[in-house]
């Protein structure tokens, strides 16, 4: 069955066979993301239980044929805009997901696409390098202005900061890039992180 996503009070709800659950839940619940970069890493997230599938490849031909293989399998589909080849860099690109596609959400490193996503009614993750002190105190600032559904803070093997974060921000928090095993894992959700993603296979059933 095809999840739904509404939002309610600040909330996104996943419908999934009659189960109501918040994003925070599902991240609960799921916490490893599958993050598909090519053809045949979706094919393998589609077999997994993961519940949610990070969308970084493909183009403004088929990323809507991509979304639709992830619904039917009841997951939810949060396309990253920045890596879907013939977008802009502008608000039409998330008009074109919203109209053209039945992702849940999208993920950007714009603040102003995913502030205008969350408007029309779609999950809203905003992906950040946190590469020095600098990005870390934007952060810091951006997060006091503008809530998004989720942070992605990449690289996700950086408990420390990690930690600094969390107490920064009642934002769900997920930790990725560069986690190469089961340990990087454990230590980005002991820091505070409430899921991780991941293109490496591997750890998608860890």
């Amino acid at each position: 069955m095809c999840s739904i996503i509404i939002r309610k009070a600040d909330n996104y709800l996943w419908n999934m066979g009659g189960f109501v659950l918040k994003l925070e839940d599902v991240f609960e619940a799921s916490p490893v993301i599958t993050a598909v970069k090519d053809e045949a890493g979706l094919e393998h997230a589609l077999e997994k239980d993961c519940a949610i599938v990070f969308i970084l490849f493909g183009t403004v031909c088929n990323v809507g044929k991509i979304v639709e293989r992830v619904k039917e399998r009841g997951k939810l589909a949060i396309v990253h805009v920045d890596l879907i080849a013939g977008l802009s860099s502008r608000e039409v690109a998330v008009d074109f997901i919203k109209e053209n596609t039945n992702a849940d959400g999208i993920i950007s490193t714009k603040p102003a696409l995913v502030k205008y996503a969350m408007e029309l009614g779609l999950i809203g993750g905003q992906r950040t390098f946190l590469i020095d002190s600098i990005a870390l105190e934007n952060t810091r600032r951006q997060l006091a202005v503008f809530r998004p559904d989720f942070m992605e803070i990449m690289p996700g093997v950086i408990p420390k900061v990690l930690k600094q974060v969390r107490a920064d921000t009642p934002v769900l928090l997920v930790a990725g890039g560069l986690l190469s095993d089961k340990q990087d894992i454990m230590a980005a959700l002991q820091a505070g992180a409430d899921a991780v993603s991941t293109t490496k296979e591997e750890l998608w059933e860890v």
